[in-house]
Parts: C-alpha cells; structure tokens; sequence
C-alpha cells in the first residue's frame, strides 16, 4: 500500500504543473495576428494594451487592403473599425479591451465569431487621448447575431 502512495506523490508535482499550465496558458497558446494600415498610429498602441493584458505576442502586418481583410473576416460594415486582429479563429475589430479578449478566449461563447468595437472611441485601448473618454460598447457578432459583450462609460 505504500507503494502507490510514493508513487501518487511523486506525480502530484507533474499534474498541478500540467493543471497550472491548463489555466493560464490559453493567451500565450494562441496566436495573435493584427492586420492594420501602415498610416494609423493608434493601432500600435492597442496592440502594446492586448501584448500586456493578455502576456501576449501580437505579429503585425501592414496591409493597404484593409477593406478586403475586414470583408474575408466577415466584419459587419457598421462594426469597422482602423484594425482586426485574428486569435485562435476569432475576429477582434477594432479597440476591444484585453479584458474582453481573454473573456471570449475563456468562454467561447456559441455562435461568436468575434468582438468588435466601430470606430475609434476616445478613451479605448489605443485611444487614450487627455484622460477623455466617451462611453463604448464591445458587440459580439457572428451566427448567433450581434449583442452587447461589454459597455465601457
């Protein structure tokens, strides 16, 4: 009967690493890849908020065709915003919180292809201009329609 006892402690110290890296592994697991024209500042800037929010490493690309990204992605128009980000098969529109991001990872919600924030409100992530902000919403759209994930005031 000892024996297996040993042998049980000697693996607990394998499955709580294997448990540990189960549960924050999923930022740094996936893949981060933000599209985004070569003239927009800001999008810098959102891309250093998702990198330490979410302990992530964003590839960017430059595109001058970011209309036709956004129509491959299946961006609604009204939704659009200066960048799109592609994680682990989601669509991230523009400005959306890291917060956001991780939650959507975490939950995957049914019939969500991705997140979105239209334009560029003062205020998000990327868009801190002179403490002034205006109220935002980040929608969730995709198979299952579009609803409000989030509202930032």
């Amino acid at each position: 009967m000892q024996h297996k006892s040993s042998e049980g402690r000697r693996l607990l110290p394998i499955l709580g690493t294997m448990l540990l890296a189960a549960c924050t592994g999923t930022a740094q697991a996936a893949s981060y890849t933000m599209f985004r024209d070569p003239s927009c500042g800001c999008c810098e800037a959102w891309a250093a908020h998702v990198r330490e929010g979410l302990h992530a490493r964003v590839a960017v690309k430059d595109s001058a065709n970011m209309t036709g990204i956004k129509d491959r992605e299946g961006v609604p128009g009204e939704l659009r915003s200066c960048h799109t980000m592609i994680v682990d098969g989601y669509v991230i529109e523009g400005h959306v919180p890291a917060a956001d991001i991780a939650r959507l990872l975490r939950e995957r919600p049914e019939g969500v292809q991705g997140l979105a924030v239209a334009g560029m409100p003062m205020g998000s992530p990327g868009m801190e201009v002179s403490g002034r902000s205006q109220p935002y919403q980040v929608i969730a759209f995709g198979k299952a329609g579009r609803r409000v994930f989030s509202s930032y005031n």
